[in-house]
């Protein structure tokens, strides 16, 4: 099945997140840019990686669970 062009692709590329003045601002594509505090940058990654894992499971096995 061919995806619709104006569905949103997913990126390939990791976002660059740094810390200045207390902040940590996280980086996209096309100047996409998200500035949160250490906590919620924490509770972020943390977040990331586990739906990154849960994404490699589906992805491994052909379906969309959660």
């Amino acid at each position: 099945m061919r995806v619709p062009d104006t569905v949103p692709q997913p990126e390939t590329e990791p976002g660059v997140a740094t810390a200045e003045a207390g902040v940590v601002i996280l980086e996209g594509p096309d100047g996409v840019a998200v500035t949160m505090t250490p906590d919620a940058a924490s509770g972020t990654g943390q977040s990331l990686l586990s739906a990154a894992e849960t994404a490699r499971g589906q992805s491994r096995r052909g379906g969309d669970d959660t």
